[in-house]
């Protein structure tokens, strides 16, 4: 009975875990899903910003000093682009904050193209500016 129980406990870490990537294995997942020339960029600059805000990894999570969260592999604001239950939430992707940190990055890349329609590049991240724009 207790061997259940491990065995339960292990199963239910690893439904709840996300998963860290490599930077081939997100490359490769980035251009099936068609972001390789993505209005007008490049493949590595949707690698390098996943690299320098999540470091590959899914379940990323960090709060802002206003107590909004950036979540996922790409960091989403919860300010602006998904909802995270707090006030005045304007939720732009249509997804609940928490579907961001799962290891079905799916939905963190439909809502990253959203946000690029609505910048017109990667530059609503601070991240992409500093460490990938310009140095693909």
């Amino acid at each position: 009975m207790k061997m259940q129980g491990l065995v339960l406990l292990v199963l239910l870490c690893a439904v709840a875990q996300g998963r860290v990537y490599s930077r081939c294995e997100w490359a490769q997942l980035l251009k099936d899903q068609g972001m390789d020339g993505f209005e007008g960029l490049k493949l590595g600059e949707f690698v390098c910003l996943a690299k320098h805000v999540s470091n590959y990894n899914t379940q990323a999570i960090n709060t802002n000093p206003d107590g909004s969260t950036d979540n996922g592999i790409f960091q989403i604001s919860s300010k602006f682009w998904c909802d995270d239950r707090r006030p005045n939430a304007r939720n732009i992707c249509g997804i609940d904050c928490a579907d961001l940190l799962d290891d079905n990055p799916l939905d963190d890349i439909n809502c990253a193209k959203l946000i690029v329609l609505g910048s017109n590049s990667l530059s609503a991240w601070t991240a992409w500016k500093c460490h990938c724009d310009g140095k693909i």
